[in-house]
């Protein structure tokens, strides 16, 4: 089975026998996410990331997926504070569902609820939700969370939909975003994917109205508009040790960029 592994660590299989006796203890504690740059986003998420966060496009042709920016550099979150506790409004729901996931048979039929056992809010002494009651059946928690996962799950595939019309329409272009503090070096991220302006204007009007219709239209849009976010992602940057030049806005630059399908990459 396959899952996306990122700040998991011991996904095992969630069921009774091994975890009758388990309880799990949620908190606002993101420190898992801590040496992450970038998480998955789906589709449905666009409205609600878009305005406080810069989403791009990873990955290749096979396999392209929307992601939210968290950090300038691999293994920096610039959203998680030293306690623990997520900084901003919005928290991308690949890292609520944590520490829960569902992986996927080798045929892609079946999928398996996973839990990682290596949470901090695993334990065995009786803190937080319990997945199994008494007689090994589940709980309303562990219903709740399924309810999440398969939520979560068609939203994913209706991503993936939308991410395979874009790269039909071949309407996504490899950039470099560039950003940079007073008198910091800048970093440049790689790896990523935006929706080209030219092209989309390039459109056959019948084409742009069966955009429009799907909604996919706004979700380009929100897209191309939430790039503004890359400022504040640079204004997240911890502070030189001296401030020795002038600032340098964050910019996006359409080069030739790495687009191996991993993290963005710091060059």
């Amino acid at each position: 089975m396959t899952t996306q592994l990122l700040f998991y660590t011991e996904a095992k299989p969630v069921n009774p026998n091994a975890h009758k006796d388990l309880y799990v203890k949620a908190g606002r504690d993101f420190g898992f996410a801590r040496a992450v740059n970038s998480v998955p986003l789906t589709a449905a998420e666009f409205p609600l990331a878009a305005p406080e966060y810069a989403i791009a496009f990873a990955g290749n042709d096979d396999g392209i997926v929307p992601i939210v920016l968290l950090g300038t550099q691999k293994g920096q979150n610039l959203y998680v504070k030293d306690d623990g506790t997520w900084n901003g409004r919005y928290v991308p729901a690949f890292v609520r569902r944590y520490p829960f996931v569902f992986a996927q048979s080798p045929d892609g039929k079946t999928l398996t609820l996973c839990i990682d056992e290596e949470f901090a809010g695993c334990n065995r002494d009786g803190h937080g939700e319990r997945l199994f009651d008494a007689d090994g059946e589940r709980t309303t928690y562990l219903d709740q969370v399924l309810n999440f996962q398969r939520a979560y799950q068609v939203q994913h595939q209706r991503t993936q939909q939308f991410c395979k019309k874009l790269v039909e329409l071949d309407l996504l272009t490899p950039v470099q975003a560039v950003l940079s503090k007073a008198g910091g070096e800048r970093q440049v991220l790689g790896g990523l994917r935006v929706v080209n302006r030219n092209k989309l204007k390039e459109l056959d009007a019948e084409t742009v109205h069966g955009l429009l219709r799907s909604d996919e239209l706004e979700l380009i849009y929100l897209q191309l508009h939430s790039l503004s976010n890359l400022r504040h992602l640079g204004e997240r940057m911890p502070e030189p040790a001296e401030e020795t030049a002038p600032a340098v806005a964050p910019e996006m630059t359409a080069e030739a960029a790495d687009t191996d399908g991993g993290e963005p990459t710091k060059h």
